[in-house]
């Protein structure tokens, strides 16, 4: 037997046990119900496609906030030790130094709900309900100048929320 058929007929058995080592795997993994599906399947589009009825205000939501936003964020937004929520408005210019906050930098209100919903607070995400969650959006637009202490945000109002930086950004297509 030549050297070629050799290594030929080790690949030929190789294949054999690896497909009965797969055949015999410890078949981990299962596919997901809708019920498990249910609870991550909440984004929210710019448009606001998929907002949850509730509502909240910027008064309402700075209970929340100084209850479960502030040993982050710091007081009224203004960071530390994790990212400052507010100001940054014109400071996303060459010659500027950038200070990326929900009033500078999020071109839409809607995915500041989405963001805050699903992942605040850090250490406990998804524990607001969509009432406090309007709310504490409500209070950071407040704070950033957006909207005024009284607005109520929900549903219908937070897609029309204009946020300062919707223009400053460019569409981006893969296609040429």
């Amino acid at each position: 037997m030549s050297t070629r058929d050799r290594l030929l007929a080790a690949c030929s058995a190789l294949v054999v046990v690896c497909g009965t080592a797969l055949a015999e795997s410890p078949n981990l993994g299962r596919v997901a119900s809708p019920e498990e599906i249910a609870p991550w399947d909440i984004s929210i589009g710019p448009d606001g496609a998929g907002l949850p009825p509730g509502s909240g205000t910027a008064k309402q939501g700075e209970a929340v906030y100084l209850a479960k936003c502030l040993a982050c964020h710091g007081e009224k937004g203004a960071g530390k030790p994790n990212d400052q929520l507010v100001g940054g408005q014109g400071t996303l210019v060459p010659g500027q130094v950038p200070v990326r906050t929900v009033g500078s930098f999020w071109p839409y209100a809607t995915t500041v709900f989405d963001y805050v919903r699903r992942a605040m607070p850090l250490n406990d995400s998804k524990s607001l309900t969509d009432d406090e969650t309007y709310a504490v959006v409500a209070y950071i637009l407040h704070l950033n100048g957006v909207i005024g202490e009284n607005d109520a945000i929900n549903a219908q109002t937070l897609p029309a929320v204009r946020m300062p930086n919707r223009d400053g950004f460019v569409r981006f297509s893969r296609e040429k």
